[in-house]
């Protein structure tokens, strides 16, 4: 069962349901004018860029929300993140048609695609630069009853791992990526996605299998599903033709869409 709904969008803002709070937060592309007036004075939390959140739940700590059938933890961040992005959860059912196996996720956030792809049977290498982020991901392992599941929690540089991992011989089954339009390392090395995803990619191929699936989703503007496609196929070296690419997006109660990214995914070969 899901606890998120998006209730209305418009005005450059989404409101947002998460278990019991209703969260007001801005969204480029939620263009046009708002269904549902009334409901956004319902809002729990509000975030604005310059003043932060308000709201009454502004003070109220941590909340419990399910995605996926999976408890989570969130929580009202500095950047105006709840700890979970539910478009990812439309990538889900294609993860676990994929075979399990050995699956390593970059850039991994608080763990809602390892958490899945652990319940679906693959052991998962759970890396990102952020230590808070790491530990938020492994309370929320806890909470979802996956503590002991073959997980193992990485607080690295994803471009270092990935070249340790490949001097080391190690081979995984599928990769997961969502890298950041840009950031810094926990060494203080900028990452710009457009400039440095090619070459972490291309790394990438060395550490996968002949017949690993690979799933690149972004959230950069600039950034197309083409583009991201181009990347992943000629990174990994695979054929244009298996190539799938889209938005990710969600739907509101009546039906509107929302694009919040956009991905690229190449099924596992035989």
């Amino acid at each position: 069962m899901d606890e998120h709904e998006l209730i209305d969008v418009g005005g450059g803002a989404r409101l947002e349901r998460f278990g019991e709070r209703i969260v007001d937060r801005p969204a480029a592309g939620a263009l046009g004018e708002r269904r549902d007036p009334s409901a956004w004075r319902d809002a729990d939390l509000r975030f604005d860029r310059d003043r932060g959140w308000s709201g009454p739940g502004a003070d109220a700590g941590p909340w419990p929300a399910a995605m996926n059938g999976l408890s989570m933890e969130l929580r009202a961040t500095d950047a105006g993140q709840v700890g979970l992005f539910p478009e990812h959860a439309t990538m889900l059912p294609w993860l676990r048609a994929q075979p399990p196996g050995r699956v390593l996720n970059l850039f991994a956030y608080t763990g809602l695609t390892t958490l899945a792809l652990a319940v679906a049977g693959s052991e998962v290498t759970h890396v990102d630069a952020s230590r808070p982020t790491v530990s938020w991901a492994r309370r929320n392992a806890e909470l979802a009853g996956l503590a002991d599941t073959p997980i193992r929690w990485i607080v690295d540089d994803a471009v270092a791992f990935v070249s340790r991992e490949a001097r080391r011989g190690r081979r995984y089954d599928g990769l997961v990526l969502d890298p950041p339009s840009y950031g810094h390392g926990p060494s203080g090395a900028a990452w710009r996605l457009e400039q440095d995803l090619p070459t972490l990619l291309a790394t990438c191929r060395s550490i996968l299998t002949p017949s690993a699936f690979a799933l690149l989703t972004a959230h950069t503007p600039s950034v197309d599903g083409d583009s991201l496609a181009a990347w992943l196929v000629e990174g990994l070296g695979r054929s244009p033709q298996r190539a799938d690419t889209g938005d990710l997006t969600l739907e509101t109660t009546d039906g509107r869409a929302l694009a919040l990214g956009t991905f690229a995914r190449l099924p596992g070969e035989a």
